[in-house]
């Protein structure tokens, strides 16, 4: 009895040795500090994210077999308007995310491409309220949307000025990916500026290992104070899954967008009218630039816009607009999409080796007079020039010269352009926008003598 007695005893105290050793772990450093950890900060931001869910009702697809003329015969089918119009409609779901910028009016930021042909817009809070959504107004070039709900006790998150980001610093992505519900990822800010990726009209992209995946799109970019730095929106997935290539669209951006939403429904971009270029290595040997000089080309000023009474002129080296570097086209467009038409920027340029600085208004868009190459647009028209078609809608191939890539294309003098990589070609302007759309190749639809025909260009 006794020595049974002695076991309970030391097992118990075993038991409270082993608790006092797991009570002893220490929640602070060597050095007495806490450890390092973001959740005081989420605590502070997480609610200001939310859940996005759109329905959209679309039209079932019809079996091919329908299509066919005996086989309609033989079973004494409609026509294919009435088989069309007897098919059912499917409704369909999709998931992102959003950011609340303005918690007094409800209103959420988020990315176009996540509620586009939505027919209902769906917003979760992280509480477990739901609302439906009011779509106010879009940017689709620059991929921003913005919605309202009608809440109360929202959370707004702070915004930061993303033009203080440098590569390295510590960034966080809160969203939904695969419709899981919020999630936190961390990384760096891996570069900047990136452009010419082809996704949207206006590129100056953060790029970011923090994991974006599907449904991540319009979820917060944090940095470690808990502002907002950009909108997620795109990834670079050959796998179909994250691989540490996220881009982010700047805040800066993304608010000078919502700013001409919130007040006219719509963004009302300026230009201020010139026809610009990347430099390559030839055109600065070519130019006599020292070697590794940055900045974009002037190929052309428009007739009577602001460039034009700016004094600017073509063979201008533009390096910088209101005190930021210029590296790139994609870059220089970014810059004065964020501005609103009357506005004007301090543009730095290099003419002839010197330094130099002018002040251009930002002007109404303006359909281009005449273009005489679209080299700095696609290589693969270089040697054609083109013109608005005075008749109506269109672009008319004016001129194709003998051995350029324009001749080996296809295309003729007098051709009419109706229509580029499937979007609708009005005039020099939309046609200029469609021919943004590829890179290695280009699909034109054309009018040659009152036939319609498709060249494919590689």
């Amino acid at each position: 009895m006794k020595i049974k007695s002695a076991l309970l005893l030391v097992m118990m105290l075993c038991l409270s040795l082993s608790y006092s050793a797991n009570a002893a772990i220490p929640n602070v450093t060597a050095q007495g500090k806490p450890f390092p950890s973001l959740a005081p900060m989420l605590k502070k931001i997480n609610s200001a994210v939310v859940n996005i869910s759109t329905y959209s009702t679309k039209q079932a697809l019809v079996n091919p077999l329908l299509n066919d003329p005996f086989f309609k015969h033989f079973f004494e089918l409609p026509e294919q308007d009435n088989l069309q119009q007897q098919a059912p409609q499917k409704r369909q779901q999709s998931a992102g995310s959003g950011v609340i910028i303005n918690a007094q009016n409800g209103i959420i930021m988020t990315n176009f491409h996540v509620i586009k042909d939505a027919d209902e817009v769906q917003v979760s809070l992280i509480d477990g309220r739901s609302y439906k959504a009011k779509i106010i107004g879009s940017d689709p070039e620059l991929d921003i949307a913005i919605l309202a709900i009608k809440a109360k006790n929202l959370t707004q998150i702070a915004i930061s000025e993303s033009i203080l980001l440098e590569v390295g610093d510590f960034v966080v992505a809160i969203g939904n990916p695969f419709g899981l519900g919020q999630t936190v990822t961390t990384g760096i800010v891996s570069a900047l500026g990136r452009s010419g990726l082809g996704i949207e009209g206006y590129e100056n992209f953060i790029q970011t290992d923090a994991s974006i995946n599907p449904g991540n799109s319009g979820g917060a970019l944090v940095n470690l104070n808990g502002e907002l730095v950009g909108i997620n929106t795109a990834i670079i997935a050959p796998a179909g899954g994250n691989i540490g290539i996220g881009f982010a669209i700047p805040i800066n951006m993304a608010k000078a967008s919502m700013q001409q939403i919130t007040k006219y429904g719509e963004v009302k971009r300026g230009q201020i009218g010139v026809a610009i270029q990347d430099i390559t290595r030839d055109l600065g040997e070519a130019l006599e630039l020292k070697n590794g000089q940055l900045g974009v080309l002037v190929a052309g000023v428009t007739k009577g816009s602001p460039a034009e009474q700016a004094g600017l002129i073509a063979g201008d080296i533009i390096t910088g607009v209101d005190g930021q570097i210029t590296k790139s086209t994609g870059q220089l467009r970014s810059q004065i999409g964020l501005k609103s038409i009357g506005d004007t920027v301090k543009i730095t340029l290099l003419r002839d080796g010197m330094k130099k600085t002018v002040d251009v208004g930002i002007g109404k868009p303006q359909t281009l007079s005449a273009v005489d190459s679209f080299k700095e647009l696609h290589p693969l028209l270089a040697g054609a020039s083109f013109a608005n078609n005075n008749k109506g809608k269109g672009v008319k191939v004016v001129e194709v010269q003998a051995n350029s890539p324009a001749a080996y294309s296809g295309l003729e003098a007098g051709d009419l352009i109706i229509a580029a990589n499937k979007r609708r070609v009005d005039d020099l302007l939309s046609f200029k926008k469609a021919l943004g759309m590829a890179k290695n190749n280009i699909l034109l639809q054309v009018n040659r003598n009152g036939l319609s025909l498709f060249i494919a260009i590689r």
